[in-house]
């Protein structure tokens, strides 16, 4: 697998930014459209805690271990989320997509599904990536299914695996896709977003 860079990535409604400080107030934005710090199973940054949460994110870049992207919309320019290669093994071909949240008012539309499309497209087609990888809580279901629908596969739970934010530990449920599963995964993800259009 090839060395993974900053790369900005576009397929359909958005547009896959890299990180950057001036992404500040427009990841508050949309954080809080839907308050999603609240929510228990999701890594989302609190009201004033966004520079924090942009400044961890581009250290673990520094370090190599994760590329990180704001999600923008395509058509008006609007920050709406974020997302991140993670993980990242390039002796092994292996690398994660995760840390990644939208804005309440962007959920169950296209949004998901096409920067999936995008950053597999980009780890399988371009870096030579062997394997995708996820991770989630045991009780985030819907994230669950969300994976589920791109084709990966689950591998398994790690148990008591790592913290929340209000300090429980949980279990982790671990996914993959390998690049084998690729071309079939593309095929039925492409076909549902041309049902959506």
């Amino acid at each position: 697998m090839r060395a993974v860079a900053a790369v900005t990535l576009e397929r359909g409604p958005v547009r896959l930014l890299p990180m950057a400080p001036e992404h500040e107030a427009g990841l508050a934005a949309a954080a809080a459209d839907g308050e999603l710090w609240t929510l228990r199973v999701t890594s989302v940054p609190e009201p004033g805690a966004t520079a924090a949460y942009i400044e961890k994110a581009l250290q673990m870049q520094r370090d190599g271990h994760r590329l990180p992207f704001t999600v923008v919309d395509a058509a008006s320019g609007q920050i709406i989320g974020s997302t991140s290669y993670h993980d990242i093994d390039v002796p092994v071909g292996r690398l994660e997509i995760g840390y990644t949240w939208y804005a309440g008012s962007r959920q169950r539309s296209a949004v998901n599904t096409s920067c999936k499309l995008a950053l597999m497209s980009h780890a399988f087609d371009t870096l030579g990536a062997a394997l995708v990888g996820w991770r989630t809580d045991i009780l985030n279901l819907a994230s669950q299914r969300a994976i589920e629908r791109l084709g990966a596969q689950r591998d398994g739970v790690l148990r008591h695996h790592m913290l929340r934010r209000d300090g429980t530990v949980r279990d982790t449920v671990m996914y993959s896709l390998t690049a084998a599963e690729w071309p079939a995964a593309r095929e039925r993800l492409e076909a549902r977003l041309q049902q959506r259009t």
